[in-house]
Order: structure tokens, then sequence, then C-alpha cells
């Protein structure tokens, strides 16, 4: 008997050792294929610090277009709201000369009399006095102006 428990006790040492050498190789193999992916972190860590260094760099030119950009549209306003400036002095003048020529036609217009009021019968319309072209476009000038004045146009 004690022959026999000698064996078995030397078996079951045996057993153990077997299941601890195949648990070392599969945790050598965990070990390989961790090593792989620390090479493979690495690379993409290398190349996310690349990356991050190439949109740093973008970033800064878009700063330096946004500064060029800012001035530019800056000049750009300042020169329109010039511009607004001239123009409107220019329709201010030009309201107030299209008034003068409406006034310097009507002063050369010639007065109609009105109808007597005894005359039992309407008279007809009466026709529309013959106007030089420079006193028709003149007349065309003062209801434009009236128009607009009216409109809300005017400046």
């Amino acid at each position: 008997m004690n022959h026999s428990l000698g064996i078995a006790i030397e078996s079951l040492v045996a057993v153990l050792l077997m299941l601890t050498i195949g648990y070392c190789m599969l945790l050598n193999k965990r070990l390989q294929r961790l090593k792989a992916d620390e090479h493979s972190l690495k690379a993409t860590i290398a190349e996310l610090i690349t990356a991050t260094e190439i949109a740093e760099r973008a970033i800064g030119g878009l700063k330096h277009t946004v500064r060029d950009v800012n001035e530019n549209l800056g000049s750009q306003l300042t020169a329109a709201t010039q511009m607004s400036a001239h123009l409107k002095n220019q329709l201010s003048e030009g309201d107030a000369m299209i008034r003068r020529l409406s006034r310097i036609v009507q002063a050369g217009r010639p007065v109609m009399e009105p109808a007597p009021a005894a005359a039992p019968a309407p008279a007809p319309a009466p026709a529309a006095p013959k106007m030089s072209p420079a006193k028709a476009v003149a007349a065309a000038a003062e209801a434009f102006t009236e128009r607009r004045r009216a409109g809300g146009l005017a400046a």
C-alpha cells in the first residue's frame, strides 16, 4: 500500500506539473499577443501625435487667415460706410435739385382761369396746354418727385 500511495502522489504531482506547463504556455501566448498589441498601440499613439501636430499647425494657419479676413472685412466695411454716406449726400442733393426744377417748371406754366360758375351747361374738359419738350420733361420730373415722397423713397 505504501508503494501505491507513493505512485499516486507522484502521479498527482506529474499531472499538476503538466497542468502548470500548459498554463504557462497559455500565458506565454497571451503575453506575446500583448507585446504585439503594445507595438501597434505605440504606432497608433505616434500617428495620433503626428495628427495632433498637423491639426495645431492648421489651427494656427486658420487663426492667421481669420485675422487677415477680419482686417480686410473691417476696411471694406469702412469703405462701404463712407460710400453709403456719399451716396446719401448725392441723393439728397439730387432731390433738392428736382425740387428746384419743379418750382421752376411751376413758375413757367401758364395759369388757367376757372370757367365762370354761371354757365348752365357743363363745359367740356379744357384741353391740356401745349408744352415744349423741356416743360414736359420737367413736369414728369416733378410727378416722379411727388411719387417718391409719397412712397417714402426720398432720401
